[in-house]
């Protein structure tokens, strides 16, 4: 069976229901992971996601603040939900759990990491830092050659030249600076992980899925990075079918900053 997972950051749902609809209307994926949701999980608008077919849901919620969630359609119930802290800090940046197949699931929201990249000045970035490591350590205790992990999320990086719209220039710019770039190359060898759009999209080729509200017009500036990710351990990129950022919904109104990024794969 093929199935198609969307990870997007939206920015608060309640104050982009409409958005997520015009998504879910496009492009129906089988599962939809959501970074930053910004509610609770008492609050969460569950109906809408209900009225389109998502009846399984995992939520890790947090008012104001944070927040990740999975949904999935009937045929794709969601089991062994995790939430789970790092860095010893209450925040709801992951949840995790077992799709039919054996495959486990993973969204994460990493710590943006401020404005100043210097750990010494900037706790935020010393944060973000800290807890890659932390969850980097943690996959590589748990590394197995038979694994089928995916995982998705706004990790808030943009590793390569090609991930940023000026690799120069965002040297010094939280999300592409080299100890951040050096932090996430850590976490992808923790687990040998497979980048499923570098899978399809070579690494010389621009590709971005977040531009900034700054712009009065984003979609002619084109000054993205690619900061939300999917990425597959080794024994499930043969499954790889298709990946692509559907940018068309950068333009949904009200907006999102993130476009999502959505992979088919193939279940078995």
């Amino acid at each position: 069976m093929k199935i198609s997972i969307a990870t997007w950051n939206v920015n608060s749902v309640r104050a982009h229901l409409s958005t997520v609809e015009q998504f879910l209307a496009a492009k129906q994926p089988d599962v939809l992971c959501l970074q930053e949701i910004k509610v609770t999980n008492e609050l969460f608008p569950l109906e809408l996601f209900e009225a389109h077919g998502y009846v399984h849901h995992a939520l890790h919620g947090q008012k104001a603040y944070h927040g990740v969630a999975i949904f999935s359609k009937a045929a794709l119930p969601l089991e062994k939900v995790t939430r789970k802290h790092w860095c010893d800090i209450d925040q709801a940046r992951h949840v995790y759990c077992t799709l039919p197949g054996g495959i486990e699931l993973h969204n994460f929201y990493v710590p943006a990491g401020g404005d100043k990249p210097d750990a010494e000045i900037n706790e935020k970035f010393r944060h973000k830092l800290d807890f890659m490591t932390e969850v980097s350590a943690w996959f590589k205790r748990r590394k197995r050659r038979k694994n089928r992990f995916v995982l998705v999320g706004d990790l808030n990086v943009a590793p390569l030249e090609t991930d940023v719209w000026n690799h120069k220039q965002l040297l010094r710019v939280v999300s592409h600076t080299p100890i951040e770039v050096a932090h996430m190359d850590t976490w992808y060898a923790s687990h040998d992980w497979v980048d499923a759009v570098r899978h399809f999209i070579p690494a010389d080729e621009n590709v971005y899925s977040w531009w900034s509200y700054r712009a009065r017009d984003w979609e002619l500036a084109d000054k993205g990075r690619r900061l939300d990710h999917v990425w597959v351990t080794p024994a499930l990129a043969p499954n790889l079918r298709g990946a692509e950022v559907f940018k068309p919904a950068r333009g949904y109104q009200p907006a999102s900053d993130h476009a999502p990024v959505i992979i088919e794969l193939e279940t078995e």
